[in-house]
């Protein structure tokens, strides 16, 4: 079966349509936006318009070619989707060993259309995959005239002491890629990727989805099933809330669970006293995790906000101040965690606010 469709993002399609028409596309892009509006299925749909063989250029991808029928069930040899994954046991890895590995893995995601939750802290894109995506650049397309590899959640690359090699290697394939490859990179923490890889790449900016694309996203049977199992609240209404422009950030109802559970256990810390500040800090995890610390701040703002409300319905003014200078720097810490900061030093940092704040 084929993944779920792309939704929304229909002016920038427009204008990668029309580069690849112009043949203007660059050699290596960068899609960067908020997390969960969809950036790796518009860039695995750019993939399809790449190797679809439909023969007018205006209307591709056709979605009917054998390319296109291969594309969206995740199994075109041209078209390399590459994401983080838990490090294999054999750091040594073959480039087919890795390629093997990541086939069972896009089985797994075709299987369920497509639709994913955010990695966990432990996974990543390791040396090994980045060897594999060099390794594979050499060869020709096996179908058509052009082969794309996909690279999600680009900030995972985990740069490795003794793999200097690899590493230049991959820089060189973003800087120069061969005539007949496209080398697509997404990321929600641009700041977080290593300079040298942004300085050679053309970034694209990507949205949040407008409430009409949230909306049929979310009516389409296989998200509905998929939130269903999940147990987000059950009314399409109340999912299109809580989405807020980014329906992929409801794909981790497990993951908001545990934000929500750490945003109230930094609260209590902030309002406890200096000496829970550091285990609370801690709980956060290393510079890998800077995409939970990043749910843990969004679910921060949303119990800040209950906080303030309910000091409005009980006419307690200094405490709905003291809310809105919480969210005041929490907002500022966000910004500060795009960056590649570590989430336990941002953590006391902001705890030390909080408790200027909320005590």
């Amino acid at each position: 079966m084929p993944i779920v469709p792309l939704y929304g993002h229909t002016a920038l399609r427009r204008r990668l349509q029309d580069s690849v028409a112009r043949d203007a596309l660059p050699g290596s892009l960068l899609i960067q936006g908020p997390r969960g509006i969809g950036k790796q299925r518009l860039a695995l749909w750019l993939g399809q318009l790449l190797v679809c063989s439909s023969g007018a250029a205006n209307e591709r991808p056709c979605g009917q070619c054998t390319s296109c029928r291969y594309a969206t069930t995740l199994v075109h040899p041209d078209l390399r989707w590459f994401f983080p994954r838990p490090r294999l046991a054999d750091t040594d890895a073959s480039p087919q060993q890795v390629l093997d590995e990541y086939a069972d893995a896009l089985a797994a995601r075709a299987a369920a259309s497509g639709l994913y939750a955010a990695p966990s802290g432990t996974e990543a894109i390791f040396v090994t995959t980045v060897r594999a995506i060099t390794s594979l650049a050499s060869y020709t397309p096996t179908m058509g005239a052009r082969k794309v590899f996909i690279v999600g959640d680009a900030e995972r690359m985990v740069p490795q002491e003794g793999a200097e090699a690899a590493a230049n290697a991959f820089l060189k394939l973003l800087e120069e890629p061969p005539h007949d490859t496209t080398i697509i990179l997404t990321s929600s923490e641009p700041g977080a990727l290593l300079p040298t890889i942004r300085s050679r790449m053309i970034s694209l900016r990507a949205a949040p989805l407008a409430e009409g694309d949230v909306r049929a996203f979310l009516a389409d049977p296989a998200v509905a099933a998929a939130l269903d199992r999940s147990g987000t609240p059950g009314s399409l209404a109340e999912r299109v809330r809580l989405a807020g422009g980014a329906p992929g950030t409801l794909l981790s109802a497990v993951s908001q669970g545990d934000a929500f559970a750490a945003a109230r256990t930094l609260i209590s810390a902030a309002t406890s006293g200096r000496g829970d500040w550091l285990r609370a800090a801690l709980s956060l995890g290393g510079s890998k995790s800077r995409g939970f610390f990043s749910d843990v701040l969004d679910a921060l703002t949303v119990l800040l906000h209950e906080r303030a409300r309910d000091a409005a319905r009980t006419n307690d003014p200094g405490r709905a101040v003291a809310a809105a200078r919480a969210i005041q720097a929490v907002e500022s810490t966000k910004l500060r965690a795009a960056g590649n900061v570590s989430p336990q030093l941002l953590g006391v940092a902001l705890l030390q606010q909080l408790a200027g704040s909320l005590q």
